[in-house]
């Protein structure tokens, strides 16, 4: 048995080849995949051969958010069956080091993750037509839903945690800047714990256009309205909560100004040193908050929010491309005027 693999071999040479894939062992199933998100790293490895000191050392299958059907069973799969829908948890700890022990397995110590250059050898991705994985990775999915869609639970989770980390929402005024996928999925996991308010800023419409419709309340296009955020910085600040998701240094401080004292302010996206505004986060008693990845009960959680559609993610999902125009799909994740998720496809989705 064969399959098709999108795998990068340095900065802008990705290619589609073919590899041997083995039979099931004990625990392990074959998915074909049928859909797969391009995610923001997946483009870092594209377009620059990695990110801050993460570099692509051997060749490497991209790609960890996917979703596909199960194909084939190992001896020992109970709960999965042959035709099964299924999301892939890309989330692999090792379970027995001294993080993982205590519970927290965000941060183990030998984490294994789909579609990573973080390991050496490389950890192999998601970006190809047959997955040979452990059963305990698949999470089934409703009929009621497309496979695309549970493509995106890696995503999804991924903000289920960071709302986990913000505490209480429901209630709460809402910042979230930055409306690229993390954004649009944190207004929407904002809106459905019952935030009275969720504002959303990017300097594109397009996917504030997205945001709005997965429950942001206002959008403001800060290229264009530039004082409206000043506006919510008045008499120490408007909002409860800030889900921060653009990395961006004038974003992350118009953030702080806008939020109120005794603010929850959580950092979701993800950049080098930036400077902070200390004396105002200490005058205002804000609590500052990192959050990063997410645990196999939150990926469970969103596989769930995404069949039952409580979340309806399918205004964020803006094209999808066949493994062999795979380029074209990497061109287009990177046009945010245009695009919000962009996916690969291998089979109907």
């Amino acid at each position: 048995m064969h399959t098709r693999v999108c795998r990068i071999h340095a900065a802008r040479d990705i290619r589609v080849e073919t590899d041997p894939l083995p039979e099931p062992g004990p625990a392990q199933v074959i998915v074909a995949m049928a859909a797969a998100g391009i995610c923001g790293s997946d483009l870092h490895y594209y377009h620059d051969g990695g990110f801050g000191p993460i570099r692509v050392r051997e060749p490497m299958i991209l790609g960890h958010e996917g979703a596909g059907v199960v194909a084939a069973l190992g001896p020992g799969v109970t709960g999965l069956a042959v035709g099964d829908r299924v999301a892939v948890n890309p989330s692999r700890p090792c379970g027995t080091c001294s993080y993982c022990v205590e519970g927290l397995t965000t941060h183990c110590l030998n984490m294994r993750f789909y579609g990573s250059a973080m390991r050496f050898p490389h950890e192999q991705g998601l970006f190809r037509d047959k997955l040979l994985t452990d059963a305990a990775q698949c999470h089934k999915l409703s009929d009621h839903v497309t496979i695309s869609e549970g493509a995106c639970a890696e995503p999804l989770a991924v903000c289920l945690h960071a709302r986990h980390m913000a505490g209480e929402v429901r209630g709460k005024r809402v910042l979230v800047t930055g409306s690229g996928p993390i954004g649009v999925l944190c207004a929407a996991v904002a809106a459905e714990a019952g935030a009275a308010e969720i504002v959303v800023t990017d300097l594109q419409d397009a996917p504030l256009e997205v945001a709005r419709r997965m429950g942001a309340t206002r959008t403001v296009n800060i290229a264009r309205e530039v004082e409206a955020m000043a506006a919510y910085a008045v008499d120490k600040g408007h909002f409860d909560l800030v889900f921060e998701c653009s990395a961006a240094a004038p974003a992350i401080h118009s953030a702080i100004a806008a939020l109120r004292p005794q603010g929850t302010y959580v950092q979701v996206g993800v950049t080098g040193d930036v400077p902070l505004p200390v004396n105002l986060i200490v005058g205002k008693e804000l609590c500052l908050q990192g959050t990063q990845r997410f645990r196999a009960e939150e990926f469970a959680e969103a596989v769930r929010l995404i069949s039952s559609r409580r979340i309806d993610l399918r205004a964020m999902i803006s094209g999808s491309f066949p493994l062999e125009q795979a380029e074209e799909a990497f061109r287009m994740a990177a046009d945010r005027s245009r695009a919000v998720k962009v996916h690969l496809t291998f089979a109907d989705s």
